[in-house]
């Protein structure tokens, strides 16, 4: 029997145990890191890139949740050269063309950047679009199940 963790904006989630970690994206992304020689996988779900420092420190930003993952990955016994990436979400749901408010489009680069810098390869995306999507990450091959929660316009 799989054990199912569900996460919400805001929230990181390593199994060492077989999982299905589960979670619900519009322009928010969500990072899946994935190590096939220890069996261990992650999840994050951030609703916007960048942290300004104002306030608490928080995984709802890009820029926290995932350097806090990868470390979280390292401590669960990773090494971070045997880290893959798959990256989900960003949708413009809203529908609009205004530069400022493509949070989605801001959310997938932030991501890539971080990665790309990371060296950890991304060796799935769907990305941007207009669509939500629910996604279920299966720890133990890495293997994401993605169904989009409304069509594409």
């Amino acid at each position: 029997m799989w054990a199912r963790k569900f996460i919400n904006v805001g929230e990181i989630y390593v199994a060492k145990e077989p999982t299905e970690i589960i979670t619900i994206l519009g322009s928010c992304v969500a990072v899946c890191l994935i190590d096939k020689n220890t069996g261990i996988a992650g999840m994050n779900h951030y609703l916007l890139p960048l942290w300004n420092g104002n306030g608490l420190e928080s995984p709802k930003y890009g820029n926290i949740s995932i350097p806090k993952l990868i470390r979280t990955m390292e401590e669960a016994g990773c090494n971070p050269r045997n880290l893959e990436a798959k990256l989900f979400g960003g949708s413009n749901i809203n529908i609009t063309s205004n530069e400022a408010m493509l949070i989605g489009k801001k959310n997938v680069i932030i991501a890539q950047e971080i990665l790309k810098n990371a060296r950890i390869p991304v060796t799935a995306e769907d990305t941007g679009g207009n669509a939500g999507r629910r996604i279920m990450l299966k720890s133990d091959t890495g293997k994401v199940i993605l169904r989009y929660t409304k069509k594409e316009e």
